[in-house]
């Protein structure tokens, strides 16, 4: 799970260092993946490995790695 973030990341980069999506169009990509991983429903026996992916992303976003920010 964590090299398919880590890959999914370098392609987010790549299409924005080649000016095909924008950084907001980025940042709003990885809003919504964190979301979704944040409001999954309880009860299935993934609640807490979805909360752990939405913490990754959200590090992703707050830390700025997944746009290069001048």
């Amino acid at each position: 799970g964590t090299a398919a973030l880590a890959i999914c990341e370098s392609l987010l980069l790549a299409l924005n260092d080649h000016n095909i999506l924008p950084e907001h169009e980025i940042m709003g990509v990885l809003k919504d993946a964190a979301a979704t991983h944040e409001n999954a429903p309880p009860g299935d026996g993934t609640h807490a490995m979805h909360k752990a992916v939405a913490a990754l992303i959200n590090k992703i976003i707050d830390g700025g790695n997944s746009v290069r920010r001048l």
